[in-house]
């Protein structure tokens, strides 16, 4: 994988400081490479022992053989943006956007999320979509400092190449920012996820009710945009990730020559590639591959692309994000551990493996010395049913 592992502010402690204990005992521990019967402890935010057995120490709480496993990686999710806009047109306040969203992603298991902002906008036409992430970075951030967010948010920068200000509104972030992902978007219509332009004009049409005309002129606007600024975005997009510290992504490859060109541009992973023969070379370029939840749930891409399933079954699925539905992401891993007949490795793309592509080392899985994000499983049938969710050894769900 060619993510690097991040330095400077972003690799500190990212939480407001923590102290106390937590014991979760006589569960079954889904370690990274086998399950067994033990005991997590957690002091002052941290894993400070692991050990083996049904002994419930003073103080533990007896989970009753219910799994224990790392807390949700989550590095690509639409979900703060619902609730920005819950409906089409209609705005919420930010702070409470913000805060529902993080309260959301608690109560389903995630414990670190990347939160997508887009960048690059276009400010005419009724595909218009204006300015936004910087504000709403800096909101975000101030809740941090304040020590009011449940779990641990990062920024995941989506930069639309297809638009009118792109390298403006990246050039307005700094590397205090915390920006741990720049993924590079090419909307273009008749290429990648929007390949065929009646699945297109599905969404366009529905999203913003535009007549037939009106969606046959923004198409041929964003491909103006694309001729015009493509090249330069795609460019400045690749030194603006650098600049900031951040692991670059690719997004919706769709060719294996596209491919080639997200490894020259040195992307660590892939975001929902749309062709098994894209994954493929992915694989070839050792570049992790990330599908999206709800295509396991579905049982197939809602857009027409590659099932994600068909990608876990030919092994080209390294890591599973949420995308738009936060409570897809464990009830995936259960679907993969049946899938595959093994559970941790299942655990690992919703863990351990999005940790690592995403250059962070202190979490993802069930280790001495890691953070002390832990989740509480029992099932109902083959559903899993969280019981608890801790952040750095203190309950938030």
């Amino acid at each position: 994988m060619n993510s690097p592992i991040l330095s400077g502010a972003l690799a500190q402690p990212h939480d407001v400081s923590v102290s106390g204990a937590v014991c979760l005992a006589n569960a079954r521990l889904v370690l990274p490479d086998r399950e067994t019967l033990g005991a997590v402890t957690v002091e002052d935010g941290v894993i400070v022992a692991i050990t083996q057995g049904d002994r419930v120490a003073a103080g533990a709480i007896d989970c009753g053989g219910d799994r224990v496993t790392p807390g949700l990686v989550e590095l690509h999710t639409d979900n703060l943006e619902r609730h920005m806009e819950p409906r089409p047109g209609v705005g919420w306040a930010h702070v409470p956007a913000m805060l529902a969203h993080d309260g959301e992603l608690a109560s389903t298991g995630i414990t670190t999320v990347f939160d997508a902002m887009r960048v690059g906008s276009i400010h005419s036409g009724k595909g218009r979509y204006d300015e936004y992430a910087r504000g709403l970075a800096s909101e975000m951030m101030a809740l941090r400092a304040a020590g009011v967010l449940r779990i641990s948010h990062f920024l995941h920068l989506r930069a639309e190449i297809c638009s009118e200000t792109l390298l403006e509104e990246l050039a307005a972030f700094t590397p205090e920012d915390r920006v741990g992902i720049v993924s590079l978007m090419d909307h273009t219509p008749g290429q990648r996820q929007f390949r065929d332009l009646a699945k297109l004009k599905q969404y366009v049409g529905k999203k913003r009710n535009m007549t037939d005309a009106e969606f046959d002129a923004h198409v041929a606007q964003l491909k103006g945009l694309q001729a015009e600024n493509g090249a330069r975005h795609l460019g400045g997009a690749v030194a603006e990730a650098r600049r900031l510290g951040a692991v670059l992504a690719s997004h919706d490859d769709t060719t294996p020559e596209q491919v080639v060109q997200s490894a020259g541009h040195g992307v660590g992973f892939a975001e929902f590639p749309t062709t098994v023969e894209a994954a493929g070379a992915c694989r070839e370029a050792d570049i992790a591959i990330m599908m999206g939840a709800p295509n396991i749930i579905r049982g197939g891409s809602h857009s027409g692309n590659v099932s994600a399933l068909a990608l876990a079954e030919f092994d080209l699925l390294d890591i599973v994000s949420s995308d738009y539905v936060p409570s897809a992401l464990l009830l995936a891993a259960w679907r993969l551990g049946v899938l595959w007949g093994d559970l941790p490795r299942a655990m690992r793309t919703v863990t351990e493996a999005p940790a690592r592509a995403a250059g962070l080392v202190d979490r993802g899985a069930l280790r001495e010395g890691l953070r002390g994000d832990l989740l509480r499983v029992a099932e109902h049938g083959d559903t899993p049913i969280l019981r608890g969710v801790w952040s750095r050894g203190r309950q938030v769900g």
